[in-house]
């Protein structure tokens, strides 16, 4: 019976599925390739469903016209073969292609267009043309009836590859090779349309092209980047993620942004400079040793958790989303093994749902400068943070905005959300002036204000392993701006209130090598104990 239903799929629905595997393969594969580049935005990936769309259209027209006067398996195999040609194109140079279009004077909102059409036009223009083809080619009785099998073969084609695509190619292996199986079931295929007796042409073709694929994937200075030397590379289930060393420092990139970074000869000493304002909580607070638990909501490379580990007798909990960033730093990023750390493989607003915990620091430290999920900055999740706040409890949210001006927008509403919920909000830019940078937010469960004066003389005479002179000179006390939007479940618009930063250049401080942790004097330790009622 299996024999039997084999034997009477034809040439050209078999080519159907697999233009179907490989177009839907090639969409879901296009949201990695870009995202490094432009985010994986709303915009983005509206832009990517529209390119395929409307090169599958002009595919289907033109194809449809030029299968009216000829079809032929040799024309469907001459199209998997040049199909299969771009994609060794992109397979050598795609990472290139992308860092080329960034120069068009285009909106930002529409700055990934360029490199979405040109990667991925062609090939889905292409594939466009297979439907009509098989349709002229089908022993169907009926147009009707040849059109409704060519395109339902097709869309069982497209799921295939939807979820194949997403949930075993993706989280397995690279880009690269994802798109190169593609590229080579396309060559296969275009073999198989040419039985039983190819001619020395098509022959040639198809065997030309899969070398070239070979070429493709075996080319290319492997493990270098600009940024330094690769040491571990992957794509995982929520994105690409990249280990580089470069002199001392190693760097974790996910989706081409810096995340976190660590000294190898020092691995808790902080290299970017916006980790050491987590620390500020221990000024605010009315008696810092009773800060006792501590959740961090985003791992990366743990550089926080492993310091407070250090540094305090606190309990650190980390919920990290991605499974896979989490192996990477235990292997890579000097994870200790202690009884005090736990860390928790989930989403972050879900483990503070669940948990029946209370804490005394939450930081948040899951957003990015063009990826924020949006369900942590809402008003409801705030209040669900301050729920599992104790009475003195205080928040730190790592923004990435600019503090003022037009790329101010997620940050003001960001303030003005928090300022929904705690009765008390200070900023903390990091960098200076109105650039992209890291804003700490620090928000307070208890009314009254605290001035920057009594932070600095909480930083004097308290010992908090850091000495944070510098980081209070940040100090910032305003008001929300009203005409920003406060965040809501049902209408959060982070993706336009990121926008204006698309583009523009974000700063992340790095500390002085010479002086970097400015790490508190034995004599300040000692001095907490002598004065503790000082500036409390």
């Amino acid at each position: 019976m299996i024999r039997r239903a084999v034997d009477r799929v034809s040439g050209a629905e078999a080519a159907v599925f697999v233009s179907g595997v490989a177009s839907m393969g090639l969409e879901i594969l296009a949201g990695r390739i870009i995202a490094p580049q432009f985010g994986s935005s709303i915009y983005t990936w509206g832009t990517i469903i529209g390119v395929f769309l409307a090169a599958l259209s002009l595919g289907y027209h033109r194809g449809g016209r030029r299968a009216s006067r000829r079809a032929d398996p040799a024309g469907l195999a001459r199209l998997f073969v040049l199909t299969a040609a771009y994609v060794a194109g992109l397979v050598f140079a795609g990472d290139f292609l992308v860092r080329a279009t960034v120069a068009f004077p285009l909106p930002s909102r529409a700055a990934s267009l360029p490199a979405v059409a040109l990667l991925f036009g062609p090939p889905t223009y292409l594939l466009g043309f297979v439907s009509p083809y098989a349709a002229e080619l089908s022993d169907r009785d009926g147009t009707g009836e040849a059109s409704g099998h060519v395109y339902a073969v097709g869309t069982v084609g497209s799921i295939v590859g939807a979820f194949g695509t997403t949930y075993a190619l993706v989280p397995a292996i690279g880009t690269d090779a994802i798109a190169f199986l593609f590229g080579a079931l396309l060559v296969v295929t275009a073999g198989l349309l040419t039985l039983p007796d190819p001619s020395r042409e098509s022959l040639g073709a198809v065997l030309g092209t899969m070398l070239l694929l070979s070429v493709a994937i075996g080319t290319g200075v492997a493990g270098v980047t600009p940024e330094g030397r690769v040491v571990h590379e992957t794509q995982t289930e929520y994105q690409e993620l990249q280990v580089v060393d470069r002199g001392d420092v190693r760097t974790l990139y996910l989706d081409g942004q810096r995340h976190s970074a660590m000294d190898r000869s020092q691995p808790t000493r902080y290299v970017f400079d916006y980790t050491r304002y987590f620390h500020l909580p221990y000024l605010f607070a009315d008696d810092p040793g009773e800060i006792d638990r501590v959740l961090f909501v985003g791992g990366g490379g743990f550089s926080g958790p492993k310091r407070f580990l250090e540094e305090y007798d606190a309990t650190v909990d980390v919920v990290e989303i991605d499974p896979e960033v989490i192996r990477v730093a235990r292997e890579y990023f000097a994870v200790p093994e202690s009884d005090r750390l736990n860390v928790y493989s989930r989403d972050g607003r879900r483990h503070l749902r669940e948990t029946d915990r209370t804490y005394d620091l939450i930081v948040l430290d899951a957003y990015r400068q063009d990826k924020v999920p949006f369900h942590l900055t809402t008003a409801e999740f705030m209040r669900l943070t301050e729920r599992r706040l104790s009475d003195d409890g205080v928040l730190v949210a790592n923004v990435i905005s600019a503090p003022t001006g037009p790329a101010s927008r997620f940050y003001r509403a960001e303030h003005r959300t928090v300022s929904r919920v705690y009765p008390e909000v200070y900023s903390f830019p990091t960098a200076g002036g109105g650039v992209v940078q890291n804003v700490e937010l620090v928000a307070t469960k208890r009314d009254g204000r605290i001035s920057q004066a009594t932070l600095r003389e909480r930083n004097r005479r308290r010992a908090v392993g850091l000495d944070l002179d510098e980081e209070v000179d940040d100090y910032r006390y305003e008001r929300p701006d009203e005409d920003a939007p406060v965040l809501r479940d049902d209408y959060a618009p982070v993706d336009s209130l990121l926008d204006p930063m698309a583009g523009r250049r974000y700063v992340v401080e790095r500390t002085d090598d010479t002086a970097a942790n400015r790490t508190a004097t034995p004599e300040r330790r000692s001095a907490e104990s002598a004065a503790a009622a000082v500036g409390r």
